[in-house]
């Protein structure tokens, strides 16, 4: 992808790949520490800490764009339109024309699992450097994609080496064959690869500077996790863990009446089915809200019920509080949740039941 074989542009990559891989993520903690802002989901004490995240986001944004219009100018702009199609399928067969080996593969590989390292010396030598610093350029180039990609979007640091893999692949993939159609460069197979890998190797910095660093609390939660994990393969449901979710929990009520003005009408919910038994006075409600369901179910009868629960995750729970206060709904402070640390509050509804509002 690169055209250059200079040792200059290496060097001036992995500068600029070290600056954002060790100093962003210092410097943003540095920031947020000064104006008190919490990075992990929790309260912050700064009382403008809502428009000083979302500022935050927007710098990270514009180093993304900074980062990619000079990629962009890399593989379109800095180049002219060619006359044909260039196409370059043959894996690594420029690195391997650029470093001769005496003894080929399996004499390297029997002299590294001996330890006879400096044997290796002897036999190896650089004969083109240009197709050295191509495959070292390519790898570079994507580090910055798959480190920043999770610094900006939680989907991302969900599954940190599997989506950035995937992302880079496909963004790569886009690329040469832009170039391919444009005329402007090779669809080159080393440079798919190299770019896949740039981009893995940037998911795993982000995890090993820019999450270890904004998130100090990484430690203990690893601690417990391995303690966890070292264990939870034995048990039933571990196998199943990634598909397993909360999609159902049973309220008991008193009132048809309350249920519709309060879950249906105030909240939202939407009723999936209800259900009328002949010899009782009972009647059941199934209600969504997303992937969330409540079953209610109603006594239609005069009584004191014991005090109740429900839990609901959102993106944006100042938001969510601001639009129950417009209905008509009060509700706490949003503190932090003594279990995660995300913000949360809570309101109360019908039947003894206190719903609580969770940070995601």
């Amino acid at each position: 992808m690169f055209n250059t074989n200079s040792l200059r542009s290496c060097l001036y990559i992995t500068i600029l790949v070290f600056v954002m891989v060790v100093l962003m993520p210092a410097i943003d903690l540095l920031v947020c520490s000064k104006l008190k802002l919490n990075l992990m989901g929790g309260v912050s004490e700064n009382k403008r800490a809502g428009t000083l995240l979302v500022i935050r986001k927007i710098l990270i944004f514009l180093v993304f764009i900074v980062y990619l219009s000079g990629f962009l100018y890399i593989t379109f702009f800095s180049r002219n339109a060619s006359d044909e199609y260039q196409i370059h399928i043959a894996l690594f067969k420029d690195l391997k024309d650029s470093i001769k080996i005496d003894f080929g593969v399996l004499g390297t590989l029997y002299y590294l699992l001996t330890g006879n390292i400096a044997e290796i010396g002897k036999h190896f030598e650089i004969v083109r450097f240009s197709g050295i610093s191509q495959v070292y350029l390519n790898v570079m180039l994507f580090i910055p994609m798959g480190y920043l990609l999770p610094y900006m979007f939680k989907w991302f640091r969900q599954n940190i080496r599997l989506r950035t893999l995937a992302a880079s692949f496909l963004l790569s993939l886009a690329v040469e064959n832009m170039q391919l159609i444009t005329k402007h460069g090779f669809y080159d197979l080393d440079d798919l690869f190299t770019n896949t890998l740039g981009g893995f190797l940037g998911g795993l910095l982000f995890t090993a500077f820019a999450f270890r660093v904004t998130y100090p609390n990484w430690k203990a939660e690893l601690k417990r996790y391995r303690r966890w994990k070292k264990n939870a393969k034995k048990r039933t449901l571990y196998p199943f863990a990634r598909s397993v979710e909360t999609s159902r929990t049973v309220l008991l009520a008193t009132d048809e009446s309350q249920i519709w003005d309060f879950y249906v009408m105030k909240l939202g919910f939407r009723i999936l089915r209800q259900l009328v038994p002949e010899d009782d006075p009972g009647t059941s409600f199934l209600l969504q809200l997303g992937s969330s369901q409540v079953e209610i179910r109603c006594s239609n009868k005069q009584e004191d019920l014991q005090k109740q629960y429900l839990a609901i995750s959102v993106t944006k729970p100042e938001k969510v509080k601001k639009r129950l206060e417009e209905n008509g709904i009060k509700a706490g402070s949003i503190e932090a949740d003594p279990y995660t640390g995300v913000e949360s509050f809570s309101f109360e509804a019908p039947d003894n039941v206190t719903v609580t509002i969770l940070g995601q």
